[in-house]
């Protein structure tokens, strides 16, 4: 039994590459089985020798079977010193990278934190100077906080509102006026042109048609004239009212906004300084000083420019309406009066050019 195991063990190949180093030995589970039972009932395999061809061939195939196992051993030593290496590198490299990574993230987070936090600031202000103000406003409206008043300015500023909307009204009047005598003008147009139509096709009434014809056609062109006149005084109390006074005006709604604000931390220094005085307190009055002291700049930059808007408004106020009440006038008189030369000299005078006619309508690569 031992003999043929022996000579099964023994005639049993091992393959050798071209430098005579021994391939990877297939893990036979019959092989293995044959060789416990040799390592019972054999020899010692520390003694025995694998042959590389067949039972009692040369020697110069042997190898001893330690060698074997060294070489292997050697084998998957340096496999696994190659694949730890490798994967020493990819986790060097791998940690750099995730560090660049969380240096530009740690940026970015800095940056979007930094933004967050003026954001918030902003919001925190925003809500305390909306709350102080809020505050003052319906103190003074239920008659418990006091309220800074400049008497002179704020006469200057009622009055202002009050003329504003008086010359609106002049405007809603004078376009009312262009639109009725505009539709008039047209009327007597095509009055005059039937009037002309008729006297070719009457012979017995033609001079009768023909001066009337031409009647209305000197009406028309008179009032087309009086139309420039008074398109030009709407437009320039239009400039006047809604460029100039709205921009005095929105200077003032600044200015009352401030004053209010101005006397919102005034009523916040002054009830801080009727408190108590220690640390905390000493550190919120002083505060309250430095937020006083701001907003009173403000205010009084503000009440300052205001001034010298009314000012200068109103001396605007005086030349335009000067120019322009008397541009209507005369507009107004020559055309009623018949004087079609008076009329022709006030638009050249106030120097007022008239549209060609049809120049409203559009031309006819528009009307495509």
């Amino acid at each position: 039994m031992a003999d043929n195991i022996m000579s099964k063990a023994a005639t049993m190949e091992i393959p050798i590459n071209s430098n005579g180093d021994t391939g990877s030995l297939p893990e036979d589970d019959s092989l293995e089985q044959d060789l416990q039972q040799v390592m019972v009932s054999g020899p010692n395999l520390n003694e025995t020798s694998i042959v590389s061809g067949g039972y009692g061939g040369p020697a110069g195939g042997i190898i001893p079977t330690s060698t074997i196992k060294d070489i292997r051993m050697k084998s998957r030593g340096v496999s696994l010193s190659q694949s730890h290496s490798s994967a020493s590198r990819l986790a060097h490299h791998s940690v750099q990278h995730q560090g660049s990574l969380n240096h530009n993230n740690g940026s970015t987070e800095e940056v979007s934190r930094g933004v967050a936090v003026e954001k918030l600031d902003s919001v925190k202000k925003w809500g305390i100077n909306t709350y102080k103000c809020t505050k003052q406003m319906f103190s003074e409206k239920f008659g418990r906080g006091s309220r800074t008043v400049d008497l002179e300015l704020e006469a200057q500023i009622d009055v202002l509102r009050d003329t504003k909307s008086k010359y609106e009204n002049i405007l809603r009047l004078a376009t009312a006026l262009i639109t009725h005598f505009q539709n008039m003008v047209q009327t007597q147009q095509a009055l005059g042109d039937t009037f002309t139509d008729l006297s070719q096709k009457s012979p017995e009434l033609q001079d009768e048609f023909g001066y009337n014809a031409e009647t209305q056609k000197l009406l028309c062109k008179n009032g087309e004239s009086l139309l420039g006149a008074i398109n030009f005084f709407v437009s320039s109390v239009n400039t006047l009212v809604n460029k100039t006074m709205e921009d005095t005006l929105m200077t003032i709604k600044q200015y009352e906004n401030a004053r209010l604000e101005f006397d919102a931390y005034r009523s916040d220094l002054e009830e801080l300084s009727l408190g108590p005085r220690d640390a905390a307190a000493m550190v919120r009055i002083e505060m309250a000083q430095h937020e006083y002291h701001l907003h009173r700049e403000k205010y009084e930059r503000l009440r300052s420019d205001v001034s010298i808007k009314m000012k200068f408004l109103e001396e605007n106020k005086v030349k335009v309406m000067h120019k322009q009440l008397l541009l209507f006038h005369n507009a107004i008189s020559a055309y009623f009066a018949g004087n079609q030369q008076q009329l022709e000299q006030t638009l050249i005078q106030f120097n007022v050019k008239l549209k060609p006619p049809g120049s409203d309508k559009p031309s006819w690569l528009e009307e495509q």
